[in-house]
This record gives C-alpha cells, structure tokens and sequence, in this order.
C-alpha cells in the first residue's frame, strides 16, 4: 500500500510521520485491496486542536474519514479505528452478494 502524508501549515516530525504510517499500515490487513492512502494533517485556526483526513482509495470505492482531536496521535488513531469499521462493512456488503 502507497501512504502519502502531507502535513498542512507545518513540519512533521519523523516521529509523527512513522506513527502515522505504522497506524494506516494495519489497515492493510483488513483488506488487501488497498492502492493508496492519503494522509493529511493539519492544524486548526485555534491552534489548540488537530485536524487529520485518511482518504483509502479502494477499487471500486472511496474511503474517506475526518477527525479533530488535541494532538494528531489521538485523531490518527481515531481515524484508524472508524476506517477498520468501514472496511469490514464494505467487505461483507461486497461478499454477501
């Protein structure tokens, strides 16, 4: 799977960079379809929250999820835990048929 992050407003650190990719990572074991991901990080006008958008281009389909947080680590993981959610449903709708 290709992951493209682009951080919006600032630099990312290699820290934030690797958790991220280790994170969007896993999503690969959910299903092995996956072209790409991409990743975008930014940074609120209040400063004070987090933004991140994970969009899984899927053949067939789009993924796309948005989540707020205070630090980008919490909304990664967030974004992580609806986009497995996602998957599974569209797997089963896919395989039910």
């Amino acid at each position: 799977m290709e992951i493209r992050i682009q951080s919006v407003k600032f630099n990312a650190d290699e820290k934030l960079l690797a958790f991220v990719n280790k994170k969007v990572e896993k999503l690969g074991k959910f299903f092995d379809g996956f072209m790409e991901a991409d990743v975008t990080l930014s940074l609120l006008p209040d400063n004070l929250n987090k933004e991140v958008k994970i969009k899984l281009q899927v053949p067939g389909d789009n993924l796309f999820i948005t989540r707020n947080a205070k630090t980008f680590e919490d909304a990664v993981v967030d974004c992580v835990d609806v986009l497995k959610g996602q998957i599974v449903k569209m797997k089963e709708t896919r395989f039910d048929k």
